[in-house]
Formats: structure tokens, C-alpha cells, sequence
């Protein structure tokens, strides 16, 4: 079994250009492997040498360092390359989900100021019939009506190199949206090249091996993807995720690294295929997005080779924290510890710092910290928090404390809470005890207006193929093991419950689903 060495303190290491570090790797191995989607393999030599193409006709069409331009099309080769073409001419980066609905795509388009639109055709004709994105111009990258390769300038095209400075922006991300119009976030180069020196300590390289089944407008496939070809090693991109498809690829590339969200870990242990694939080469296997429960950890590494690690932050960055789990088999229930350089402290409610091991509001910094809300001061403003001596902090809205050992245990956002007759409930102890049932899959808790107690606690439960349990025998057996006050109001049984792209249980979809109000 190999396994990623120990954890450290990472080295100082000079800021530089991500875009010359692939580079750099294209000059030391022209000829490895840098992507690979479905068969088809793409050399570093030709990722750099469509990197510049890309980087030119950028500048032959007038962006400069600091404009936007926009990538919404599915996961690709093609995809990388303008990636980091635009980030060889100081171009931000806006990736953005091509599932989105087409008023929010324009929106995005006018929020981002984004000044040319890579996708494909059948997002180029949606686009074009929305006022506020009709008038940006688009590359068309794959489809009936692809132009890209005669809208890229001719081989050898000379390209300004631009050199990024610590605080200039590198992408533009947009949230989920789950709770309205996504925000854009706006990383800068000094928060990606912090990832991509955290990445050394995991294993990353030229000998690596990404499988990803996560898309690259996300921001969970981007702090493995950007590593892995930043550090000269092999992405192997899924179009679309499928568990059997995952299996296959991880033996035919002798995957060493992937980065999964947990529902996807869920399905992959679940597939009959999973015991009889030779995953022998897998070093690091990381998870982070969405709760990640410490029966799953432990499933992972019980049956699955090489060592887990679980990250826990954010896309507007602040702090991380870090589980090898590998090392800590005893700490599943926890999210790790504070990666290096990274702080944490918790509020209460009024804002004052509380003790290590006290429940509180986590606020956090280090040295990967977005610059602020794209065109939104006053959001920018709500999440951030500066301690006496001025220093800054993100608000993470989750609730947690340390434990004895310095190991994060969270219990859920702050705004998943639910305050019932006057306690504090919290979802997450309620779904680990749901899942506990042997006929459970998932399980998703919410706070549900309520006559008696202002709030109540109701689940919504996905079962296991086959299961039959009913929802009254579900609620008396859940019950009779939570504390009086956490008792539910109902359960919801539900055929699958609703997932963003990477995962993350739309709870706000369960509330607004749920009708009316209980006693």
C-alpha cells in the first residue's frame, strides 16, 4: 500500500505563475501525458502549445490582464488549455456550470463582465437568445458548430507573458446558488499558489495520476486538477460521473490521487464491481464539499488503498482544516486539524471570542483568502470579521469547537440550525443516527415551522435498494433513540434526495418543499 508522507510544515517557496509552471513541465517532459478524456491522450507539449495559442488570440482580440473571460461547456482538454491560457495573459477566469438555467447563465455573463465566452453550441445558441449575453463574443469549443480552431491564431503567434502579482485576480467562482443568484468569488493568484504548494505535502508530482469525477467549474475539482497539472502530473477527466466508469478508469490509468465528494464515494463502494478492481496504485483519495460521515471514513479505509484525506474550508478561503484519516483512525468524527499558517477562532453571538473547546461560529484565516464578492462590498462586508488588531477573518456560518487533541468537530451552518422551544438542535446529530438504520441510505434533517415550539426538526430519508421500512416505523425507531427535544415531527420518505453538481444536499429545496407548518 503506498501511502502520501506525513503531514509538515511546507518549505517557503517564492511566489510565482501558475500558467509557466505547466510551462516549465511541457519543456522537462514534453512528451507525459497532461489530460486524458475518454481515449484521447494530450501531451504536455501540446497542452503548452494550444495554451499559447489560446493566450494569443486573447490579446490579438484585445483582453488584458484583468478582464474576464468565461468558460461554460463540459469538461474537456480543450477546456484546460483555455484555462490556462488565459492565466498566461492575466486573464480571470470565470468557469461556470453549463446546467445552469439560461437567465442565470446571462446573469452571470453581465455580473462577470466577461468579454469572451468559451463553450459549446448548444450553450452558444442558448446564450444568444438572452439579452444581457447576446452581444459577448463566443468560441464555440465542441459541437456542430465548433470554431475554435479557426478563431486560435496560427502556431508560433507571439504572446506577452504577464506576471502576476500576489493580489491579482486568478478565477472568478461562482457559489452554488442554492439560496439565490450565485455570488462570484474572487480568488487571486496568492490563494492558488497556496494550494498548489499544499499540494506537494499530498503526493502531487510529476509520477501522479488525478482521476476526477467532478467538473471543472467547481471549485472541489479545481484544488486537484490545477495541482496535478501544475506539478507535471497525468488529469483524467470524466465527462460525466458513473461509478462503473470510475472503477474502470482508476485500473486501466493506475489512478494515485482523486478527489471525491461523499456521495460519490457512497456509490463507488456500493458498485458490485468495487471489490473485484485492482485499486492497489491509489495513494491519496481526497473528499471535501459536503458532510462526510465517519462510517463512510471508515468504509473507505477498510476496503479502498492508499490514504484518505479530508479537507474542510471553503471557496472564499480563509482557513483550512485537514484529516489524514489514514493516521487518525480514531478522529473519523472530526474534520482534522488547521492546516499550516491557518487560525480559527469561535464567536458567540455577540461576537466575542470563545474558548478552544467551546461551541461556537468558526471564523478563520491563512494564507489562502479570496479578495471579496465580485461587485458585491456589501456581502464581502457580512462575511468578514476582523479581530483587535485588525486582522481579517472569513465567517464560515458553521458551528463548531476543538476537542483536547486540536481536531475540529463541527456540528452544522449556522443557518441549519434549529432553535426548538428554545434549544439548540443540531441537524447533523439527527442524521448520523438516521443512518445508522440498516434500510438508510441518506438522510437529510431540516427546521419546519412549528405552532408549539416556533421550529421542529423534520427528515427526509433515501432509502437502501430494496428497503421498506415505512415512514411511522422510521420516526417511532429514530425517536426512541434522540433526546426529547430532538425528536422529529415527520419523516419524509423521499425516492432520491436533491444534490448540487458535487453533492451537497439542497436543504433549502427540502424546506420549501415541506408544506405548511406542525404542531
Amino acid at each position: 500500500m503506498h501511502l502520501v508522507p506525513a503531514l509538515q510544515d511546507l518549505p517557503e517557496t517564492p511566489f510565482g505563475s501558475f500558467a509557466e509552471q505547466v510551462g516549465q513541465r511541457a519543456h522537462e517532459r514534453p512528451e507525459h501525458p497532461a489530460v486524458v478524456v475518454d481515449d484521447a491522450v494530450m501531451t504536455y507539449a501540446e497542452l503548452w502549445a494550444l495554451t499559447q495559442r489560446v493566450a494569443a488570440g486573447l490579446q490579438r482580440d484585445g483582453l488584458r490582464p484583468g478582464d474576464v473571460a468565461m468558460i461554460c461547456t463540459p469538461s474537456s482538454a480543450a477546456y484546460v488549455a483555455c484555462y490556462v491560457g488565459c492565466l498566461l495573459t492575466g486573464v480571470v477566469v470565470a468557469p461556470v456550470s453549463p446546467s445552469l438555467r439560461d437567465n442565470t447563465l446571462a446573469t452571470l455573463v453581465k455580473d462577470s463582465g466577461a468579454r469572451l465566452i468559451f463553450t459549446d453550441s448548444e450553450i452558444a445558441a442558448r446564450l444568444a437568445a438572452q439579452a444581457d449575453a447576446a452581444a459577448v463574443p463566443r468560441v464555440v469549443l465542441e459541437g456542430a458548430d465548433e470554431d475554435f480552431s479557426r478563431w486560435l491564431p496560427a502556431v508560433g503567434t507571439p504572446v506577452q507573458t504577464f506576471t502576476p502579482q500576489p493580489e491579482d485576480g486568478f478565477n472568478l467562482i461562482y457559489s452554488s446558488g442554492t439560496t439565490g443568484v450565485p455570488k462570484g468569488i474572487l480568488q487571486p493568484h496568492s490563494m492558488r499558489w497556496a494550494h498548489l504548494q499544499r499540494a506537494i505535502n499530498s503526493g502531487y508530482g510529476p509520477s501522479a495520476v488525478t482521476l476526477l469525477g467532478t467538473p471543472l467549474y467547481s471549485n472541489t475539482t479545481l484544488v486537484s486538477a490545477l495541482p496535478t497539472v501544475g506539478l507535471g502530473g497525468t488529469l483524467v477527466l470524466m465527462r460525466k460521473f458513473d461509478a462503473g466508469d470510475y472503477l474502470k478508469l482508476a485500473v486501466r490509468h493506475r489512478a494515485t490521487h482523486t478527489m471525491l465528494v461523499p456521495v460519490q464515494y457512497q456509490r463507488i463502494l456500493a458498485h458490485p464491481d468495487f471489490d473485484t478492481s485492482d485499486l492497489s496504485s491509489f495513494q491519496a483519495k481526497f473528499c471535501t464539499s459536503a458532510p462526510f460521515s465517519a462510517a463512510m471514513k471508515r468504509e473507505v479505509l477498510r476496503r479502498w488503498p492508499g490514504g484518505l484525506i479530508e479537507f474542510y474550508g471553503m471557496t472564499e478561503g480563509g482557513g483550512s482544516c485537514i484529516l489524514r484519516a489514514h493516521e487518525h483512525p480514531d478522529k473519523l468524527h472530526t474534520v482534522g486539524q488547521p492546516a499550516p499558517g491557518c487560525v480559527y477562532l469561535q464567536l458567540d453571538e455577540e461576537g466575542r471570542i470563545l474558548p478552544p473547546d467551546e461551541m461556537g461560529e468558526l471564523v478563520s484565516r491563512g494564507p489562502a483568502m479570496m479578495k471579496g464578492y465580485h461587485n458585491q462590498p456589501e456581502k464581502t462586508a457580512e462575511i468578514e470579521w476582523f479581530d483587535a488588531d485588525g486582522l481579517r477573518y472569513v465567517r464560515t456560518g458553521d458551528m463548531g469547537r476543538f476537542d483536547e487533541d486540536g481536531f475540529l468537530v463541527l456540528m452544522d451552518r449556522k443557518k441549519d440550525m434549529i432553535i426548538s422551544g428554545g434549544f439548540n438542535i443540531y441537524p447533523s446529530d439527527i442524521e448520523a443516527e438516521l443512518v445508522q438504520h440498516p434500510q438508510v441510505l441518506a438522510a437529510a434533517v431540516v427546521g419546519v415551522p412549528s405552532e408549539a415550539w416556533g421550529e421542529t426538526p423534520v427528515a427526509f430519508v433515501e432509502l437502501r435498494e430494496g428497503g421498506n421500512v415505512s415512514s411511522g416505523e422510521l420516526m417511532t425507531w429514530l425517536n426512541d433513540r434522540l433526546e426529547k427535544n430532538q425528536r422529529v415531527a415527520a419523516v419524509a420518505l423521499v425516492s432520491q434526495l436533491p444534490r448540487s453538481s458535487i453533492g451537497k444536499v439542497l436543504k433549502r429545496e427540502l424546506r420549501d418543499g415541506f408544506a405548511g407548518s406542525v404542531r
